[in-house]
Order: C-alpha cells, then sequence, then structure tokens
C-alpha cells in the first residue's frame, strides 16, 4: 500500500532529510517547552486595518473553478489584482451570461457574478477585463459534475469518527516539513506550540491501522495552509481557502486521501472555520472593504458566552460583543453580514465538497458566527446536498444552549439554523461525571439520565456527535486518573449510546496528556509516526500491556457495533439509576443490546425483575466483549467501575 501510495503520487521519501535542516536554529529557542513565539518574534499589535489598497504582486481568481448542473446557477467570482475596480468586464462562453459586477472600497477586488446554464460545456473560459492599461484576461474553468454527487451519502450514526491532528499523527514525507518562504520554519518535536512535521502521506500510509481499529471516518483537523508566524501547527488560522499547506502536503494529495478512504468504505470530513482567519490571510493584508471584519478602537475579544444568544434578558452590548469580538490576537473576526464576504465563505465550502468529494463537515467556533450567516450557509449546503451531514462545535454548557443551534427546534422564535447536528458536549460532562462522581440527584450517573431526557430538543439526537476527549481537551485517559476499567466503561458507553461516536486519535493506545489545547499536553504526536521515533504504536506487537488490552477492547466494540445496526441508529430506552447502576437498551426489530454501567468502585449484584418488561421473550445474553454466555437473565454480577454490553438471545 506504501508503495501505491508513493508511486501514484510521485514521491519518494529521502528520509534522510529528516535530519537535515530540520529546526530553528538554537538561538531563537527557550527553555520553556510550552514556548509560544520564536525569540524574537511578537505577537501582532492591533491596529485598525484599512482597505486602501496595496501592492498585488500576483493575480488571484478565486474560486479557480466550478461546476455544472448546481442547484444554484449562480458563481461569484473575487479577482484581485492591482486597480482593477473601475475595469469594464466581459465573457464570450456559449452558456455562460455575466450577471453582475460588484465593486468594494479597495480599488484591487472586483466581484463577478455568473449565471451557469445547464446547457454550457465543460472547459475554460476567459474572464475579460479592460482598463486604460490594456486588455488583461482571467482564467477560470467549467467542470461536469460527478455523477450522484447531488445524492451523496454522508456521515451518520452508522459512523465512528476518528479524529487527528495532522501535523501530529505520522510524517510520511519528510521533504515537506519546511518551506523558506513560509513565515514558520522548520521543525521542533520538543516545542508543544510549534510544527513536528506530520502530513497528509503519513495518514495515507496508516489506513489500514485505522480500517483495522473500526473507523468508518476521519475527522481531521483544519488542513488549509496556515502561515502564521506562530501557532500554525492546528490550522485553525487559515491565510487560504483553496490551497492545502503545503506541509500538509498538495491539494491532489488532499483527493487521494479522500479516494484511497472511498474505496475502504470509510469517509472524511473537513474542518471548517467561518469565524475567523489568520492575520497573515491574503485578504486581511489587502483587505476589500474596511467593514470586511470586525474592527474596534482597541484590540477586543468576544466575550465566550453563548447563551447570549438566547438569553431573554441578555443586553445587546453582550450579544453584539460575543459574535464580533475577535477570538484571539492574531485571528481576525470576519463580519459575514457583508453578503460578498458571506457568499465567498458559502462558495468556498460547496466548491470543497464537490472538489474533494467531501462526506461531511464539521464547523469550528460555530456559535460565534453571525448566526443569520450560519442558517443561510446550512440551508445553501442542504439545497446542493439534501443527504449531507455536518455538526458545529458548540463548546456550551447547558443542553437547552446547546440544542438552539440544530435545526428545526425554534427555541430561538421562528430562527432555523439548518445545523444537522452539534458536538456533544453535554453527553461528555456527563459521561465524565459518571465516571467521576457518585450519584446524587443530578450528580454522576444520574447526569447522563438527565441528558437523555432532554433530547426532545432536538431535531435528531442521531446527528450528534459524542466524544470522550478532543484536541482541546484533557486526554479521556489522563482525566479518569488513568485507570483501565472506567476507561472501558466509557468507551463501552461512547460506543453504544445514541448519536456518532468520535474517539481522539491515540485514546486507542492510552495516550495521555493534560489541557489539549490550553496545555498543549494533549496534542502529542502518535508514536511511531516518524521514522526516528523508539516504538512503532501502529503495530500491536509495540503495545504494553495495558495498551493492547484497551486497543482490543476499542477494535473489538468498535467493530461490533459496525455490523450492528441497533447500536447505530436503533431505539434507545433509558432506566433511572439506582444505586450507582445505570441501564438502557438498543433495539431494532432485529437485535437488541441491553447496557449495564456500574459507576461505583464495588461489585454490584443487579437484580434484572425491574427490566422485565425489555427482557420479555428473551432468555440469554452473550457478553459481546468476553463471548461469556448468561444462562438466565434474573440477575447479574458486575465489578466495580464496570459497563457490560450484553447482546440479548431467545
Amino acid at each position: 500500500m506504501n508503495l501505491k501510495i508513493y508511486l501514484s503520487l510521485g514521491i519518494i521519501c529521502l528520509w534522510a532529510l529528516h535530519l537535515f535542516g530540520q529546526a530553528y536554529p538554537d538561538s531563537l529557542y527557550n527553555d520553556d517547552p510550552h514556548q509560544k513565539l520564536p525569540i524574537g518574534a511578537e505577537e501582532p499589535d492591533y491596529h485598525f486595518i484599512s482597505a486602501e489598497g496595496k501592492k498585488v504582486t500576483e493575480a488571484r481568481v478565486e474560486p479557480p473553478s466550478w461546476w455544472i448542473g448546481m442547484k444554484n446557477p449562480l458563481v461569484q467570482i473575487i479577482l484581485h489584482d492591482n486597480q482593477i475596480s473601475n475595469a469594464k468586464v466581459s465573457v464570450d462562453y456559449p452558456g455562460v451570461e455575466l450577471k453582475d459586477i460588484h465593486r468594494v472600497e479597495n480599488p484591487n477586488y472586483l466581484f463577478v457574478d455568473l449565471n451557469i446554464q445547464s446547457y454550457a460545456k465543460a472547459g475554460a473560459l476567459d474572464i475579460r477585463l479592460e482598463t486604460a492599461a490594456g486588455i488583461k484576461n482571467y482564467s477560470f474553468e467549467l467542470k461536469n459534475r460527478r455523477e450522484g454527487s447531488a445524492e451523496r451519502t454522508s456521515v451518520d450514526a452508522s459512523d465512528f469518527i476518528y479524529l487527528l491532528m495532522p501535523d501530529r499523527f505520522a510524517n510520511g514525507d519528510p521533504s515537506n516539513d519546511s518551506f523558506d518562504d513560509m513565515n514558520q520554519w522548520g521543525i521542533n518535536r520538543e516545542k508543544a506550540l510549534f510544527r513536528h512535521g506530520g502530513d497528509l502521506i503519513g495518514l495515507m500510509e496508516h489506513l489500514d491501522y485505522l480500517e483495522d481499529l473500526g473507523i468508518t471516518a476521519l475527522w481531521l483537523n483544519p488542513v488549509l495552509e496556515n502561515d502564521q508566524p506562530y501557532e500554525s501547527y492546528h490550522g485553525y488560522a487559515p491565510t487560504e481557502h483553496y490551497w492545502i499547506d503545503k506541509r500538509f502536503g498538495t491539494n491532489d494529495q488532499y483527493k487521494a486521501l479522500v479516494n484511497l478512504c472511498h474505496e475502504r468504505g470509510m469517509k472524511v470530513i473537513k474542518d471548517v472555520i467561518y469565524n475567523h482567519v489568520g492575520d497573515k490571510h491574503w485578504f486581511i493584508e489587502d483587505l476589500p472593504a474596511s467593514d470586511w471584519i470586525h474592527q474596534f478602537e482597541g484590540f477586543t475579544k468576544t466575550t465566550y458566552r453563548a447563551p447570549t444568544l438566547m438569553d431573554p434578558y441578555a443586553s445587546e452590548f453582550d450579544k453584539d460583543l460575543f459574535i464580533n469580538g475577535w477570538f484571539d490576537r492574531h485571528m481576525p473576526d470576519l463580519n459575514q453580514t457583508h453578503p460578498l464576504l458571506a457568499t465567498y465563505l458559502i462558495q468556498n465550502t460547496i466548491w470543497w465538497i464537490e472538489y474533494a468529494d467531501l462526506d461531511g463537515l464539521r464547523i469550528d467556533t460555530y456559535a460565534y458566527s453571525d448566526q443569520d450567516f450560519m442558517a443561510k450557509l446550512g440551508k445553501e449546503i442542504q439545497k446542493e446536498y439534501p443527504n449531507f451531514s455536518f455538526f458545529g462545535e458548540t463548546w456550551v454548557h447547558g443542553t437547552p444552549v446547546q440544542a438552539q443551534f440544530t435545526q428545526n427546534n425554534f427555541l430561538r422564535g421562528d430562527y432555523n439554523s439548518y445545523l444537522p447536528g452539534v458536538t456533544d458536549y453535554q453527553m461528555y460532562y456527563a459521561i465524565m461525571d459518571a465516571l467521576g462522581r457518585e450519584q446524587g440527584w443530578t450528580d454522576g450517573v444520574t447526569k447522563i439520565y438527565y441528558t437523555l431526557a432532554k433530547d426532545f430538543l432536538y431535531e435528531d439526537p442521531l446527528e450528534n456527535v459524542l466524544f470522550l476527549d478532543n484536541h482541546d481537551l484533557t486526554r479521556f485517559y489522563t482525566a479518569v486518573n488513568e485507570d483501565l476499567n472506567k476507561f472501558k466503561s466509557g468507551i463501552a458507553m461512547l460506543l453504544t449510546m445514541r448519536g456518532i461516536p468520535m474517539i481522539n486519535y491515540g485514546t486507542e493506545i492510552l495516550m495521555v496528556g493534560s489541557g489539549g489545547g490550553f496545555g498543549e499536553g494533549g496534542r502529542k504526536d502518535f508514536p511511531g509516526g516518524w521514522q526516528d521515533d523508539p516504538v512503532y504504536k501502529f503495530n500491536p506487537a509495540f503495545h504494553e500491556a495495558d495498551e493492547q488490552e484497551a486497543f482490543q477492547y476499542v477494535k473489538k466494540l468498535a467493530n461490533y457495533r459496525k455490523n450492528t445496526p441497533a447500536l447505530q441508529d436503533g431505539k434507545l430506552t433509558q432506566y433511572i439509576p439506582e444505586n450507582n447502576i445505570y441501564v438502557y437498551f438498543r433495539y431494532d426489530e432485529d437485535k437488541k443490546v441491553m447496557v449495564v454501567s456500574n459507576t461505583q468502585g464495588n461489585t454490584a449484584n443487579v437484580k434484572l425483575k425491574r427490566y422485565e418488561k425489555d427482557l420479555k421473550g428473551f432468555n440469554k445474553a452473550k457478553n459481546v466483549l468476553t463471548g461469556e454466555v448468561m444462562e438466565q437473565l434474573s440477575s447479574l454480577s458486575i465489578d466495580g467501575h464496570t459497563t457490560l454490553v450484553l447482546e440479548l438471545n431467545k
């Protein structure tokens, strides 16, 4: 498989390059492993950004292409070149109509609307600009859509998502680790906030491992260019919208990754950002209009308080500051109420779905963007791809606050978000409470019960993504104090609960670390992803005993879930927890699975008479993880901090 990848992409990986010129000069380091800036670098000073127009060194056409036969026949093209705003524009191509022209504050921009008729043919067309300086043509490509593109299937509750940070997973091509023409040079794996060199080739080389584990979908943290002077590794400060960061690979390699996944029956989710960009983004450095971003007299952060959107008593000041304040000093906050910017962002999303044949989207900082824009985005995606699934990051507290962001619940009056699902932080909090606290009236395992009881707030809770940790949080094994029983209990809940389960890279081998994106301890490299790593954890032969036990537990339950529709879109019945024992059933017409969780430390003997209605017709149960068969269903013994997954049989 590795050789095929290299040949297909025309790449020869010379591992000797890994030892040559891949670190910053020592003069740029200090002794802090969490060093943020290279010595001599400074965080950007906040200042008002004008839109008077700067010298353009390379003309730009975005999007670079579009497709015939889209539901919306209109495409808006940004032209960026020197002093073009007053140019006479013309297009001469059968089936393509010049619909409108928009001019902005900055004289280096033109926004050209084209109407693509269904009878147009694929090919390259020229957008002709005539100025006092002469005539210049800008090439734009028309393509035929992939057959069945609009009806594509998407990520759903049958999937098991693997989240990974490309810079920290595997380095398959050391030759792309660093480029002299980028703002951050080199790699340093000893520094949590510097680049480490992982890339798309490294990921493609390890698809066998992920498929064997039972993974059916990949969620990559953002891979668009982040040409920032610092913290460029995580991808959340993009400086381009149409190009993969060349330190990860190329656009063609990204498409190759998707194709390889599809060959295996796996899906790919793109992490997208609408709230902000990096301050080195090309359109920030030559701002189209002064209101393209939110600007203040001085640096102004968001409040990070999502409840203001639904708070009936919230001040307009707090609402505006939550939406319009900047997420961080080097991340200018985009003004999605600007109609040209809104169109640019929506078209970019559709372009990537069509271009790369994507299967889903994860929307970063969903709550912080203009909510009318987010609704328009969702509506446009669903218009082009009726079966397409996407979910928003909603790092909030309280089920109503989270549910307000999902479609068709009308918790905010007649507002509809057109967002199918969210990252289910409320279930994350509940599971962590269950594993870490004694049962109370609303605490401990009872929190799971109360969280599920509020599912009526969602149109479809099966669209929500479940997790035990992610790139922003303390790693799960660390959070449960490296207790393997609690770890397995949490995994059992994750893979049997309603929704779409997601696991963070390395969780299956008990990777540890605290702080996530804040302490950076959770964003370590996957052991074995680099040529000179002392161990190769992609091979079970290198697992320690506990790692192997955890890996096999995840693998067995994940593959069982893959072949058990009842655990995917089956119904759920739960019972109020008693004495730290929580029981729920997942079932469809063909199969019923009973899940029993003991969240206390002591072994418990559980009488099953209370559950006889759901056990009716069954007289045996098989432990999915051990294969052990219970010959009677009157009672069961369950060890402390254990969750049993029992397939009921007649």
